[in-house]
């Protein structure tokens, strides 16, 4: 190793630092940045990590303070994001805009399928053993949106005549879609849980930038054109978007639970 490389080399840092509020524990995770100037704090809502990003020269001794000091900034912004609902038993998650209570069937054949009772009650029935639910409800919402996407990117692209080279979908928390120029379309499969219209929006909108690769006003009259719903849809995003993160996360993790501290006797 390059002796300056030695000189400047600092010792092993932790991954995350406790942070310490009205008898609670968070833990905030530390990440330096070449071009960060100050210390700042951020919340991403879709994983409830906390994140300080600190200077290149910044010390841990000065995170931990900085952290501290706003010890009831992160607690209050925990607090207000939507309540985790994790893929269990008797939990409910959306599909296609509709609520789809979960149903673990333990001693039945299959893996996942959807039930509609005489009362209209909606089901989403998962075979198999406890512990499988979750990934098994996962795998399946997730095969419901990839086949959602393409069909819907298809018929866009056949109104365009363009083509689609691959769809495919992620667990994207900073953007619901993305276009590239070869023609490969990549969604988030969480807009399964939205109602319909806004799935067909965000289809419209990726499928738009085949032939206009920017937000120009051509673009924008392209999306209308193929999704009349486009306005109704972002609209719906931007007051719901946030919460279907909150889908299949096992509520607070380990990492960011509150602690309760026993008092000292």
């Amino acid at each position: 190793m390059p002796l300056r490389a030695l000189l400047y080399r600092r010792p092993t840092e932790p991954k995350a630092i406790p942070v310490v509020f009205e008898k609670a524990i968070y833990l905030v995770r530390i990440r330096r940045h070449r071009q960060a100037c100050r210390y700042t704090l951020r919340i991403q809502a879709a994983t409830r990590d906390v994140v300080l990003t600190m200077p290149p020269r910044g010390s841990l001794k000065e995170a931990k303070a900085f952290a501290q000091k706003h010890g009831g900034w992160i607690a209050a912004r925990l607090h207000r994001l939507p309540k985790a609902a994790p893929f269990a038993h008797g939990e409910r998650v959306p599909l296609r805009g509709h609520s789809h209570r979960i149903v673990h069937r333990r001693g039945m054949r299959g893996t996942v399928w959807i039930e509609i009772g005489d009362d209209g009650e909606r089901s989403i029935c998962v075979a198999g053993d406890a512990p499988h639910v979750d990934r098994r409800v996962a795998d399946f919402l997730k095969r419901e949106a990839k086949s959602d996407l393409e069909m819907a990117s298809r018929k866009f692209a056949e109104m365009l005549s363009v083509k689609v080279k691959h769809v495919s979908v992620r667990d994207q928390s900073s953007r619901w879609g993305s276009c590239s120029t070869t023609g490969v379309l990549s969604y988030s499969w969480r807009l399964i849980l939205a109602p319909t219209f806004v799935l067909d929006y965000l289809a419209a909108h990726e499928v738009a930038h085949l032939v206009e690769m920017n937000h120009s006003r051509k673009f924008w009259r392209t999306v209308d054109r193929l999704c009349p719903n486009a306005r109704r849809a972002k609209a719906w995003l931007d007051i719901h978007g946030t919460d279907l993160h909150r889908y299949g996360l096992p509520g607070p993790s380990a990492a960011l639970r509150p602690v309760r501290i026993a008092p000292r006797r």
